[in-house]
């Protein structure tokens, strides 16, 4: 058996940094926007190849959309396309951050 920490265990001791859970919060919404992407693509047996065909791109341009290490963000017609194609409408909402007054 290994001393080695889980990823659970490193996971909870990085987030007691301030810096590291500020981080990590800000990344959370784009995280699952593209882990739900990625679910509804599997949920209709789809592959990268399949929705680059449906989306008239490359599967390179798939693979970067849905990653999470993405240097750029999508635009907001590629991610309604890639919705559309799929059977879903994209919905976008906004919510007050922690402590700050709601409009």
């Amino acid at each position: 058996m290994s001393d080695r920490p889980t990823f659970k265990d490193f996971k909870k001791s990085a987030l007691k940094n301030p810096d590291v859970r500020s981080a990590y919060e800000d990344a959370a919404p784009a995280c699952a926007l593209k882990r739900d992407m990625i679910a509804m693509r599997k949920a209709k047996g789809f592959t990268q190849e399949d929705m680059a065909n449906l989306l008239g791109t490359k599967k390179s341009n798939i693979s970067r959309l849905e990653s999470v290490n993405a240097t750029n963000s999508p635009r907001l017609a590629t991610l309604e396309h890639y919705a559309r194609v799929l059977g879903y409408r994209l919905k976008i909402g906004f919510e007050a951050e922690a402590g700050k007054p709601e409009i």
